[in-house]
């Protein structure tokens, strides 16, 4: 098992690859893990919690988490 507890760009990038792969994401391309700053790590991690627990994803659901990484990305 991974430590996640450490804010570093290797944890946010195997975050992000986890993210994509458990929601299948067609357009995961566009989801770079530089995009995302370690200032927002914590609620990476919260959002990478909730889709590491999760076996099957509702289209809500996924549209959820999709805007909140959405928010979380550097502009």
């Amino acid at each position: 098992m991974r430590n996640l507890s450490e804010p570093n760009h290797d944890n946010v990038a195997f975050m992000i690859d986890t993210i994509k792969n458990k929601l299948r994401m067609a357009s995961g391309a566009a989801m770079q893990a530089s995009n995302f700053s370690l200032d927002k790590y914590e609620d990476l991690k919260d959002v990478y919690d909730i889709v590491a627990g999760k076996d099957k994803f509702s289209i809500s659901e996924v549209e959820a988490i999709v805007s909140e990484l959405g928010q979380l990305r550097e502009k």
